[in-house]
Order: C-alpha cells, then sequence, then structure tokens
C-alpha cells in the first residue's frame, strides 16, 4: 500500500530514495545523485512543503511547493513519480494532498512550470513569438509530455515563455486556483 508522508531530514533513507527518483527521471538537471540530494535538501527549506510517497519504505514519489507571492502564491516544484509506478493515481495523489497543504497554509494559487526541451509538444521548435496565443490553443501533445497530466488535475495554461531552454525550447507556465476567498 502506498501512503503519503511528509519528508524530512531525519528520515535519510528517504532523501535518497527521493533523490534517485529526480537523478533518473531528469539526468539532464541533476547529473548526478549529489546534485539530486541538494535539490530534495531544498525542498526541506522553511516555508516550503515536501511530501513522498511510500511503498514498504521505498519512496515512489516525490512532490514538493514554495511561496512566490507572499502566503497566496505558490510553485509546485518538482513533481516525480518512480516510472514503474507512473499511471496508478500517485502523481494525483500528491498533487491532491500538496494542494490542501498549501490551501491550508493560506495558498490560493499554485503555479508550475513544463519544459519542453525535447519537443514534445507542438510549441517546440516554432516561433512562439508570432500569434503566441492561438499556438498555446492549438497545442498538441506529440511525446507524452506532462502538460496534460496537470489539465487533468485541474491546471491551465497561462503562458509560455518561448527560448526559456534555448531556440525553439519553451517553458510551458500553468495554474490553479485553489480557493476563492
Amino acid at each position: 500500500m502506498i501512503e503519503i508522508h511528509n519528508l524530512t531530514s531525519y528520515k535519510y533513507e528517504w532523501i535518497q530514495g527521493a533523490a534517485a527518483l529526480l537523478n533518473n527521471a531528469f539526468p539532464h538537471s541533476y547529473t548526478n545523485l549529489d546534485e539530486a540530494k541538494e535539490e530534495v535538501y531544498k525542498c526541506l527549506e522553511k516555508g516550503k512543503i515536501a511530501l513522498v510517497a511510500v511503498e514498504s519504505s521505498r519512496v515512489v514519489g516525490l512532490i514538493s511547493a514554495m511561496t512566490r507571492y507572499g502566503a497566496t502564491g505558490w510553485e509546485l516544484h518538482p513533481l516525480v513519480v518512480n516510472q514503474e509506478y507512473r499511471g496508478n493515481g500517485i502523481g494525483s495523489r500528491l498533487v491532491k494532498v500538496l494542494e490542501e497543504r498549501v490551501t491550508s497554509c493560506g495558498g490560493v494559487t499554485i503555479f508550475l512550470g513544463c519544459d519542453d526541451e525535447s519537443g514534445a509538444t507542438s510549441l517546440s521548435n516554432c516561433d512562439l513569438y508570432e500569434d503566441t496565443y492561438q499556438k498555446i490553443t492549438e497545442i498538441k501533445n506529440l511525446k507524452m509530455h506532462p502538460y496534460e497530466f496537470y489539465q487533468k488535475q485541474g491546471y491551465k495554461i497561462v503562458g509560455v515563455f518561448p527560448d526559456a531552454n534555448g531556440i525553439g525550447k519553451p517553458d510551458i507556465w500553468m495554474s490553479k486556483r485553489l480557493t476563492l476567498s
């Protein structure tokens, strides 16, 4: 059975497991386990929320968020689920629990960036400075890009940063309102 827990600094085996997940899923961002572990420790800093999905003491998912606009705006970063466990609702559960925690901390909105560095959407390899909004409206998923996962969680594409990761490699920004008050 998979359980969602707060990630804490005293659970070293969970930190190691979360770092391994990051390193495996994003080798271009975390080229070794030490870099990934550094990112996990950043998730534990004051004012941040970090959760792990655990099965039999093995970390199979990680999610974190931090405030960006006072207490009301939060950035979701990162989210990763072990490839063997994807498609089983773990990511959705992590997002739901994170959103509940963010709301309890006064969060009104949560946002995230979905880089497209590998031509996974129709927004890559084109000039997003031309007909930007039309291209966003007509976005197509070409190679299992995660923006569709987030849409299923209620997130909307609210913009793009053209060429954020190099020419033709945009960052797709998504957001979700958590509360009306």
